[in-house]
């Protein structure tokens, strides 16, 4: 192994890496990433990688866009700050307000701006309480979530999450956070169980858990509509239709987070009208400003609103808010953003390229160390198996989904391992039919040679 450099050293001694195996990492270092462009980024070394992952499910527009900047430094110049806090506004809120109700899937009366997906999810966890507590309904508090979904890492949305390193030692799921089935037909369906009937199951489940509780405890129910750092799950076709039959049977609010499948990375400008289904209220982030300002929001609806003006005439109050809530700058980026996906049919343009990209993906599905190819729009996941028959994972202490990204990284190309042993793919929404080959011919050598490095280590089964 090379010495660390100086920057390298001083990283380790300085910095705390989120999802880092933090004991590991003082003899392996960082990636130091200086500059990007397009899809691709530089290290401080000089070399050059394809961003796979559109940094962490989020730069739609790749990097360097000099429209995204100007609108920021324009911006900074004229506001560089103001707040919502006690009825105080400035131009931008309000418009990005207006422009993502005039996009939302379903009918919303207002937009809550804050500051990251955990930020959104936590905020939907506080309205929904702060909603039953309005309409009289004081043990309605139950959510629901589904084991293997992400949905940030602040104590309540860390608590939606279902990953079992989000939450252990970490004394979380907090008490009236439940946990349903995860929709993985491929892992979880049984012998001869037909799709079809595997959502049938998933939705029996999750109507046993609430009549189990008591459906006049059960609050919401929050569901991303493709399941992102879980491993890039993608329900059955007609998963959503008989969940949400579920959820309206029982008075269940559902929740959708859009975090990652917003903006058009399923196709849709959002993740739900994908998957057909229309939920209460909506989490977004990321790619509102792709990635190139801090700033989520909550999509609320009539009635939620309407409880909330409740509350407010109750107390005298609304207790909620961040300081950097719509904050100005993040809001004129996401204007420019969300111009810039409308003018130049960014959308579209990734609806389009998607079956080429989804193509290579399920090629890679005949590769001896991958169980299962999936995914949708320009997200897609590999679950790396040591058997394919039987379908047996490694074991975790073996770390081969991580050997796979190190040996990406060595062949130029950022990936993510999840969920698991699942290499999870979601490059910018830019990115070109050459740049798709360029990115599976990387990926594939980094394949081959953890294939090889298993053999070695007898690893297969």
């Amino acid at each position: 192994m090379a010495p660390l450099s100086n920057l390298a050293v001083r990283d380790i001694e300085n910095l705390i890496h989120p999802n880092t195996n933090l004991d590991a990492f003082r003899a392996t270092g960082p990636l130091v990433i200086e500059r990007g462009e397009g899809v691709w980024l530089y290290d401080s070394a000089g070399k050059s990688y394809l961003d796979a992952m559109a940094g962490l499910w989020c730069a739609s527009l790749g990097y360097g866009n000099g429209e995204l900047a100007d609108a920021a430094a324009a911006q900074m110049r004229k506001l560089s700050f103001g707040h919502l806090f006690a009825a105080k506004s400035h131009d931008p809120a309000i418009e990005l307000a207006e422009k993502l109700k005039e996009m939302a899937p379903v009918p919303i009366s207002k937009v809550f701006f804050c500051n990251s997906g955990s930020e959104a999810n936590d905020s939907q966890i506080k309205l929904i309480w702060y909603m039953n507590n309005a309409l009289g309904r004081p043990d309605k508090k139950k959510i629901i979530s589904r084991y293997k979904a992400y949905h940030g890492v602040t104590i309540a949305s860390a608590s939606l999450t279902g990953l079992h390193t989000n939450q252990v030692d970490f004394d979380l799921p907090i008490a009236g956070i439940l946990h349903t089935a995860c929709p993985h037909h491929y892992r979880y369906g049984r012998d001869e169980e037909s799709v079809e009937d595997f959502s049938s199951r998933m939705a029996a489940e999750l109507e046993a858990l609430i009549e189990r509780e008591g459906p006049e405890t059960i609050a919401a129910f929050f569901a991303e509509p493709v399941i992102g750092a879980g491993g890039v799950i993608v329900p059955p076709k007609d998963y959503f239709e008989k969940i949400a039959a579920v959820c309206a049977r029982h008075d269940v609010f559902m929740v959708a987070d859009e975090v990652i499948c917003g903006f058009g990375r399923l196709g849709t400008t959002f993740g739900s009208e994908a998957v057909g289904w229309q939920p209460h209220s909506i989490s977004i982030a990321k790619a509102v400003t792709s990635g190139y300002q801090p700033l989520a929001a909550v999509m609320i609806p009539e009635d939620m609103y309407q409880a909330m003006l409740i509350e407010s005439r109750k107390i005298g109050s609304f207790g909620h808010g961040f300081t950097y809530s719509g904050h100005p700058v993040a809001a004129a980026v996401a204007l420019k953003t969300l111009e810039i996906y409308a003018r130049d049919r960014i959308i579209e343009r990734a609806a389009q390229m998607a079956p080429h990209f989804q193509g290579k993906l399920r090629e890679l599905g005949s590769h001896p160390l991958i169980g299962e190819a999936r995914g949708m729009g320009l997200i897609g996941g590999l679950e790396i198996v040591a058997d394919k028959h039987s379908r047996q994972p490694f074991e975790p202490k073996h770390g081969v989904g991580p050997r796979v990204m190190a040996f990406a990284e060595e062949e130029g190309l950022i990936i993510r391992s999840v969920g698991g042993d699942t290499i999870s793919l979601c490059p910018p929404l830019v990115i070109t039919a050459a740049e798709i080959d360029e990115l599976f011919v990387r990926l594939t050598r980094a394949l081959d040679r953890t294939l090889v490095w298993a053999k070695e280590k007898r690893l297969l089964k």
